[in-house]
Parts: structure tokens; sequence; C-alpha cells
């Protein structure tokens, strides 16, 4: 598993890296922009890089506490952790295709799938690293994502504009484990 964390470490830090990737570069401008023109080109890929930043922090984070609950997995969780960690790589494309197309109800639904995705895979990895614990804090934590990210994505095909504020909610987490925990008593 420590080479499992190795490898996340590397994965997640070159695809963190490679959002930034299709950013407009500063020659698509033939004179010095003005604050409008700035607004016009990078509005949208910022946002979209935003979001996608946060989003592999959040999931960065989660994979190393996971870790650290469950130090130790038989081949099947190491091979559901290699898939998890192929949905952070493919990252950079869902976030440059959003940043560019983030309006477009098909590609905000792409993007939202692929998000969905990754917290259905990062949801997983916890319940099986909770197997035989009653921890409704951080099961709760690890599912509520995937919830907003399903809610999100069926928003985003009738209001794509609007989904990106209801992604956001996914990092509400920690508040939904605390809610948990605090019914659990």
């Amino acid at each position: 598993m420590r080479r499992l964390e190795m490898l996340s470490n590397t994965i997640f830090g070159v695809a963190m890296t490679l959002l930034a990737y299709d950013l407009p570069k500063a020659s698509s401008f033939t004179a010095a922009p003005r604050w409008v023109d700035l607004l016009n080109v990078y509005a949208q890929p910022v946002i979209a890089l935003a979001i996608s930043f946060v989003v592999a922090g959040m999931f960065w984070f989660s994979h190393h506490r996971r870790l650290a609950v469950a130090p130790e997995a038989e081949r099947g969780v190491v091979f559901l952790n290699l898939f998890f960690l192929l949905s952070i790589i493919i990252l950079p494309v869902t976030n440059g295709l959003y940043g560019t197309y983030r309006l477009d109800s098909v590609v905000a639904v792409i993007y939202g799938l692929h998000l969905m995705i990754i917290a259905a895979l990062n949801a997983l990895l916890w319940i099986l690293a909770l197997r035989g614990r009653h921890d409704r804090q951080l099961l709760a934590i690890a599912l509520f994502p995937v919830f907003v990210f399903v809610l999100a994505t069926g928003v985003a095909a009738v209001a794509p504009k609007a989904a990106q504020f209801i992604w956001g909610l996914a990092f509400l987490s920690p508040f939904a484990g605390w809610l948990a925990r605090r019914r659990n008593g």
C-alpha cells in the first residue's frame, strides 16, 4: 500500500498540474488585453480549473485518509484503487472540455458523470476500508459527494450554468460526517 500511496501522490500531482494545460496562452491576444478581454478568454477555463483542482484535492486528501485507515489490502482493492487513480488521470481531459464548453449541457453532463465516477469509486473504496467497522461519520463523508454529483449531473442536463454551483456542495462532506456523528450520539 505504501507503493500505491507514492504512485497516487505522483498521479494526483501530475493530473492537478495538467489541469492548467488547457488555459489559453497569452499569445491568443494580438495586443495588450483589456479587462473584458481577459474575462472573455479566461473566465470559463479558470472556473473549470478551480472546480477540478479542488475536486482532485478533496479526493487526494480522502485517498490518503483511507490509506491510513486501511494500510493493508488484498489484490482486488489494490486494482480498484488503480481504477480510481485512472479516473483521476482523465480529469484534465474532461476539465479541458468543460473549460471550453462549460455552458453546453452535453459537456456539463459528461464532466458531471466523470466527477460522479470518481466519487463513486472513492466511496466504494471507503466502504471496503471500513468493513467490519461502524463509522457512520467516515461513511457519510465518503458518500455525500456521490449524491451531490448525481444531483448536479441531473441539473447539468437542463441548466448547465447552475450545475457548477451544486458541484461545490460536495465540499460540505465534512459537515455531512459531523451530522452523522451527531445523530449517532
